[in-house]
């Protein structure tokens, strides 16, 4: 199953309007964008789609647009998940009934359970749904980092079947999981092992260049390292924040983030601006 994910997965923002509410009309404009350069599939409702800020109601309607637009066309994993185990649970019963592809369940943060917490938590996920379940772990956020022997015993249940792993320090093969990049920067890497791809940021722009490092193996490098400034760039802010940035630099018109995230400041914005322009993409914008 986790094969036919597709490779080249992007974590997607959450288009808003000049009000602050969700902007569908910009958000279905931009999935058919994605898919059409470079991406196999959309992550909706993840950390760069600011989903600690989206009320229910507005998260589950992104989940049910996203697979009412491009249900068929493209992978939809939606995200679900929580630091309250119930919560997660009616996110990814009600991900499930809405008919997307796969979840993405992040493991509790701020609240720091214990490994068995842990295990018990991932127990009730597993039984709220039938579809595959990639795990995310990502340390840097969530104070507890899965390591590989947890991964792998999480992999005994029956619909975990791969993990967005963001902790460079456990890049490794795992029993039962197949390994998506969690950070841009360790597509090359993750490829390298064999291992299907990425839950990636910058293929919101580069995603053509993204794809060819999945069918042009022997330029995964080189292309890796002409994307180096890229990964560098965005991470001057939020990654929704840098990203919303370069969209609405490119005439995608995606709004601000919610607070407590704040947009890019003008130095942070002629540092995206900086970025597009070495890769040619704002001239290209321009007289398109």
């Amino acid at each position: 199953m986790p094969a036919e994910l597709g490779a080249i997965l992007v974590a997607m923002v959450t288009p808003f309007d000049a009000q602050g509410r969700v902007d569908e009309e910009a958000a279905v404009r931009l999935m058919h964008h994605l898919i059409e350069h470079g991406c196999d599939g959309i992550v909706l409702c993840g950390t760069t789609g600011e989903a600690s800020t989206l009320s229910d109601d507005e998260h589950l309607r992104v989940i049910e647009l996203g697979v009412s637009e491009m249900g068929g066309s493209c992978t939809i994993v939606a995200g679900v998940g929580s630091n309250d185990t119930r919560h997660a649970v009616q996110l990814t019963e009600r991900a499930t009934q809405l008919g997307a592809d796969a979840l993405l369940s992040v493991n509790p943060y701020y609240n720091k359970p214990s490994r068995r917490g842990i295990l018990r938590h991932y127990e009730e996920v597993n039984r709220a749904t039938d579809r595959p379940i990639l795990l995310y772990n990502i340390p840097q956020r969530t104070a507890f980092d899965m390591s590989n022997d947890l991964l792998a015993e999480l992999a005994q249940l029956e619909n975990v079947v791969g993990v967005k792993q963001a902790n460079a320090a456990n890049l490794a093969k795992i029993d039962g999981l197949q390994i998506y990049a969690g950070n841009d920067d360790l597509l090359a890497d993750v490829l390298d092992l064999g291992e299907p791809g990425g839950i990636l940021v910058a293929a919101h722009v580069f995603g053509e260049e993204m794809r060819r490092m999945v069918d042009e193996p022997e330029h995964r490098h080189e292309i890796d390292d002409s994307l180096r400034d890229v990964y560098r760039d965005m991470a001057i802010a939020p990654l929704a924040c840098s990203t919303k940035t370069a969209l609405n630099l490119l005439g995608f018109e995606v709004g601000a983030p919610r607070l407590p995230y704040v947009e890019l400041d003008e130095r942070e914005t002629a540092v995206m601006r900086a970025m597009l322009e070495r890769h040619g993409l704002l001239a290209a914008a321009q007289h398109a």
